[in-house]
């Protein structure tokens, strides 16, 4: 599989592998993705769950709403669907995670969070 275009500078995401589900519409996909320490965090949202396994270093992760989390190498975290976070590279030298996504089929893997997701209630005033 290629490795995904348009990719922040300083973070680099290499799709693993890609298969069908017994859930009729959605997939996983997985994708390793790696930080250096300057690349900048974006907020963005996925349209499914998205698992994490940190393969080396230390990631921050903030899901809106939330204080921020650190995961380090060996440890695991979860990104519910259509949560809107960032992740950030706040150790010393690079990192990586293994990321694992069970996704709608045939929509964006990463959408950037001016982009709400569908079905999400917009705020009232």
């Amino acid at each position: 599989m290629e490795t995904a275009a348009q990719q922040p500078l300083g973070l680099t995401r290499t799709d693993l592998q890609r298969h069908d589900l017994s859930a009729a519409g959605r997939e996983v996909i997985q994708n390793r993705v790696d930080m250096v320490p300057e690349s900048q965090p974006v907020r963005h949202w996925h349209p499914g769950e998205e698992i994490i396994y940190v393969l080396e270093g230390s990631l921050e992760y903030q899901l809106d709403g939330n204080a921020p989390t650190t995961v380090s190498a060996g440890e695991v975290f979860f990104v519910p669907a259509e949560t809107i976070h960032a992740v950030k590279n706040v150790g010393s030298g690079n990192a990586a995670e293994l990321a694992t996504y069970a996704v709608e089929k045939g929509k964006p893997l990463v959408v950037p969070a001016e982009s709400a997701p569908s079905d999400r209630a917009e705020p009232t005033a």
